[in-house]
């Protein structure tokens, strides 16, 4: 049975910007926050930050998931085992095998889509 396709709208959050080495020393410094005195421009900003994190989050976790898929493929000549891939990423061999899991749902999600 073919997987339903993703109907969820991707969030298109503020983008994050690199900040200077010099601010990044000061670990009072987050992304300039601190600078803004007006606080409905601080929860606006914070919120953004909030949203593009979690999308980076989101984007992280399904790669993650591809490369453990990948790396535990039975076709691979250099496999590894979800034990390897749980050590490697610092999982459980339980979560590792979730993850090769979700990763071979979107393989096929991709598949699907070629």
């Amino acid at each position: 049975m073919a997987e339903p396709e993703r109907t969820e709208r991707r969030l298109r959050p503020a983008p994050l910007l690199f900040e200077p080495s010099e601010a990044v020393a000061d670990p009072e410094h987050f992304f300039d926050l601190e600078s803004i005195e007006d606080p409905r421009e601080l929860l606006a900003r914070a919120t953004e930050l909030t949203l593009a994190f979690r999308a980076a989050q989101e984007r992280a976790v399904e790669f993650q998931a591809l490369a453990a898929a990948q790396l535990a493929d039975p076709r691979r000549f250099d496999r590894l085992t979800a034990g390897a891939i749980a050590e490697q990423a610092e999982w459980t061999e339980d979560y590792a095998l979730k993850m090769i899991e979700f990763g071979e749902t979107l393989q096929r999600g991709r598949a699907d889509l070629a």
